[in-house]
């Protein structure tokens, strides 16, 4: 059993800081390497494109097993695992001779990644059992999230101008084995009274409708949509979803509950969670292109001019949480709706090849920045709000699921519409994403629509395992 002095919560609130950096510099740190990359490795925007997917398929993919497997087999121990698989992982992304290698070795990446940022947060929240200590840690937990987003593209455009795009990996290892010595001295083990029993079927229709729906939407415009590999992947998305809904419904622990969506704030947070992160996810992979391949910038000086985005992605989420406390989360979404459709909009006029308008550019990121920064903490609270309390880390474990489909989503409708040659479309979309969290917004904070539903998680019928 561990001591006391080795279950220090400070030390540990570190080291689970430290591996939600890692995973938040990844997410912001390797767009501004993307022409380097693809300069060095020959690839196409699809290449791209498949850099970033894979890695972040993979998380939402496997985010809710990971944190299945942890509350059975012991969490310090697949936290350990994540952060070798992730060190590891960087190092080989660093070294990759090929576009091919660096995916495979951005699969691995991931794999650790989908171990870190779920169990970390139930090591966490273990390590503080008192509601304040435990809200005031996750408050910290949540501002290396934004720190990490902000710090990214700046950090990323050091390291690429100054050393190359393998050194955006490398800068990984370092932090990973400080976090996975720290880990070992001391974190404690836990598990969960009663883990929930895996659901290979469920998770594998899961990963099916994914992946092959990703591949499609990212491969389309060089094969064609009617071409018989794209609509096989259209047609095993299609299928893989409509078997999951029934056979887990008749689950007693299924891989996602469908009754959960019964509850209206839950569906509407999953969507909202998958619009703004389709918007991120596409914002990023745009804007990373238009200044370095349209406006001719060096990776710093891209990073550089993504920050007016950054910075308010930082600084207005402990302003959107208070907000939440005090007035509900009705508000700050209206408010993350705006400001993301509001900056899509702008930036169809500011990235015209025949406009050159810095301030423009400017006022679109920040804009933009403002939205999202907004959109995290009620997307939270409305998930978890017209649900029974046992059923909290469920529902915010699929809340982050839909995150990183919507980044995976944004990256290949964005690229695609790149790919088909039309700028204004890729816009058009992440103004579209910003209007449905507007849209959307409204109908699940209501009164009426936060009421818990005691029917949303109850199974009628008898159930298998």
């Amino acid at each position: 059993m561990p001591t006391t002095d080795r279950g220090r919560p400070t030390v540990i609130l570190a080291v689970c800081c430290l591996s939600v950096l890692l995973v938040g510099l990844d997410t912001t740190i390797l767009n501004v390497a993307l022409p380097s990359i693809q300069a060095d490795l020959h690839c196409s925007l699809a290449g791209l494109q498949w850099t970033l997917d894979a890695y972040t398929l993979v998380l939402a993919s496997l985010l809710i097993l990971a944190g299945a497997t942890a509350d059975r087999v012991g969490r310090r121990r697949v936290f350990h695992l994540g952060l070798m698989l992730f060190t590891g992982g960087s190092a080989l992304c660093s070294l990759a001779p090929s576009l091919d290698w660096l995916i495979v070795f951005r699969m691995a990446q991931a794999l650790g990644g989908c171990m870190l940022t779920p169990v970390a947060m139930a090591i966490l929240t273990h390590a503080h059992p008192r509601p304040k200590e435990r809200a005031r840690a996750i408050g910290v937990w949540g501002g290396v999230v934004g720190i990490s987003m902000a710090a990214g593209p700046i950090l990323g455009g050091v390291l690429v101008q100054s050393a190359g795009w393998r050194s955006v990996f490398w800068l990984n290892v370092p932090i990973g084995l400080a976090a996975l010595l720290l880990a070992a001295v001391f974190v404690p083990e836990s598990r969960a009274p009663r883990p929930r029993r895996a659901d290979p079927v469920g998770q594998l229709l899961l990963t099916t409708a994914l992946g092959a729906l990703t591949y499609a939407v990212i491969e389309a415009p060089g094969h064609g949509w009617t071409s018989p590999l794209i609509l096989s992947c259209l047609l095993a998305s299609a299928g893989a979803s409509a078997v999951l809904v029934p056979y887990e419904l008749r689950r007693h622990e299924p891989l996602i509950d469908p009754r959960l969506f019964r509850a209206a704030p839950f569906a509407g947070a999953t969507v909202m969670a998958v619009c703004a992160f389709t918007a991120l996810g596409g914002f990023l992979f745009a804007a990373t292109l238009h200044l370095q391949r349209d406006l001719g910038l060096g990776a710093l000086a891209a990073g550089t001019q993504l920050l007016p985005m950054a910075v308010p992605s930082l600084l207005c989420p402990p302003l959107a949480g208070r907000m939440v406390a005090g007035r509900g989360p009705r508000l700050p979404l209206l408010l993350a709706g705006t400001g993301m459709a509001a900056g899509g909009l702008l930036a169809l006029p500011a990235t015209r090849p025949d406009v050159h308008s810095t301030l423009l550019l400017d006022v679109a990121f920040a804009v933009f920045g403002v939205g999202f920064g907004f959109v995290n903490p009620p997307i939270t609270d409305t998930a978890v709000s017209g649900l029974p309390r046992d059923r909290a880390g469920v529902a915010a474990a699929i809340a982050a699921t839909g995150r990183q489909v919507g980044a995976a989503l944004g990256i290949a409708v964005t690229g695609a519409v790149l790919a088909a040659g039309s700028r204004a479309g890729a816009w058009w979309i992440i103004a579209g994403c910003g209007l449905t969290v507007l849209v959307v917004s409204p109908l699940t904070t209501s009164p009426r629509a936060a009421a818990p539903d005691p029917d949303a998680v109850v199974v009628r019928r008898p159930v298998r395992g």
